[in-house]
């Protein structure tokens, strides 16, 4: 997938240019993170699509400008501090309008690009698959619907046209929109073929006789990592942002479990744009279908309640619930080889006196047993004993419970067989759906 400076007809985003990260420090009791951490988040996602980041600046925003989003003031010290640093990107962490944008172009000489766009950026380049591709695609055609005006020369023609070409009159801009329009539309035609198809999916695994496990949590926390330690795959696993942008399945092996079905999803990250949210809903449709959640957290990173409270919220948004309302959920404290000393001990003491966080280290296999523990007692949580009669030539249907449940006795009596078996609630449920 092209760069959005391409579609938008600038003179496309490179990998090596120099960037200048740009943060507008509006009202800190809003956000919960240092502007240091936030800048160096900020540099992790310039530098997750090739950008070289060249110097980090933060200005503090008392009343943002429609026409810029910073003082007249600020724009020049950015203008002279790009120039001084060769930097031909400007990268703005937040929001920005057309008209901010094409202003904040003018004003510094250096292409813009804003949060949105960055993260739009970084999906396009790593979108692998045909659906996340598609997912792609209809975000970026929904940011860019908007930003038509930015630098299109061509736009204010008007053109005449016969049937589907256009109206009398029809300006440019209004056939460009109509074109995307119709784009987008085909788009979600696709994707709600997808999302038919996940759902058939979603439907065999309920029938089979496997748990399914999602891992989640804020971009970067380790989940990758924690992934390949337990499935033994070879999925990308780098020190990067948004490393995993298609969804991954894989068996495992859980104490009392025949087996059980490991997803590695997409990383959140704060101020999420929304247009992604809204493309990727069908991908993370799989996270609310799962029997148990593994919100895994970088424990060692500054800002963890922070990027916590932003998953929750993305959890939210997409309607999955907790407890009754949703899977049951486990905290993963993940990379605690990272701790040392005393901040080390009140961390593995403050898990220990809560039943819902295990503490493992994905790189170096700690806690690894202990987290399939809690998983197994996790997925059997709720469990009740059901007396079941059967047909004494029915293997598949016992074979079932054996594997899905624990069988606590079985006798053969004549042409039946009486069986006791733990199960939990869902396991109940798809039993009773055989």
């Amino acid at each position: 997938m092209s760069s959005g400076f391409d579609r938008a007809g600038g003179d496309g985003l490179r990998r090596g240019e120099k960037a200048l990260v740009v943060l507008p420090d509006r009202n800190q009791e809003q956000n919960a993170r240092s502007v240091d951490a936030r800048l160096d988040e900020a540099a992790g996602l310039a530098a997750a699509i090739g950008l070289e980041v060249a110097e980090r600046l933060s200005f503090r925003i008392r009343q943002p400008r429609p026409a810029t989003l910073f003082g007249k003031g600020q724009v020049e010290e950015v203008a002279e501090r790009a120039k001084a640093a060769d930097a031909q990107v400007l990268v703005v962490d937040s929001a920005l309008t057309p008209v901010q944008q094409k202003n904040l172009e003018d004003g510094t000489k250096a292409k813009v690009i804003d949060r949105t766009g960055l993260i739009l950026e970084i999906f396009g380049e790593r979108a692998a698959t045909a659906e996340g591709r598609l997912q792609v695609e209809l975000a970026h055609l929904d940011y860019q619907a908007g930003r038509l005006v930015r630098s299109w020369t061509h736009l204010e023609r008007q053109r005449g046209g016969f049937g589907f070409l256009g109206g009398p009159g029809e300006t440019q801009i209004e056939a460009d929109r109509r074109l995307i329009r119709d784009r987008m539309a085909r788009i979600r035609k696709e994707l709600e073929q997808v999302k038919r198809t996940r759902a058939l999916h979603r439907d065999r695994r309920r029938r089979a006789p496997w748990p399914v496990i999602a891992l989640v949590g804020y971009t970067n926390a380790g989940k990758s990592t924690l992934f390949n330690r337990l499935t033994r795959a070879t999925v990308l696993a780098e020190d990067l942002l948004f490393a995993t942008l298609d969804p991954t399945m894989r068996e495992i092996r859980v104490p009392g479990f025949d087996k059980a079905i490991l997803s590695d999803t997409v990383g959140f990250v704060s101020n999420l744009p929304t247009e992604l949210v809204a493309a990727f809903r069908a991908t993370l449709e799989e996270v609310a279908s799962a029997d148990l959640i593994l919100h895994v957290r970088d424990i060692h990173h500054p800002d963890t309640d922070a990027q916590k409270a932003d998953v929750e919220q993305v959890m939210a948004d997409l309607g999955i619930g907790e407890g009754e309302e949703g899977p049951a959920r486990l905290e993963v404290w993940n990379k605690v080889d990272l701790l040392e000393g005393s901040a080390r001990e009140a961390l593995l003491n403050e898990a220990a006196r809560r039943e819902e966080v295990v503490t493992v280290s994905a790189l170096s296999g700690e806690g690894l047993e202990g987290l399939l523990a809690c998983v197994s007692e996790a997925l059997r949580q709720g469990a009740a004993i059901h007396h079941l009669r059967l047909p004494a030539s029915d293997g598949g249907r016992l074979a079932w419970l054996h594997s899905r449940g624990e069988v606590l006795d079985s006798r053969a009596e004549g042409d039946e067989m009486f069986v006791a078996v733990r199960l939990s609630p869902e396991n109940w449920q798809r039993y009773q759906a055989l």
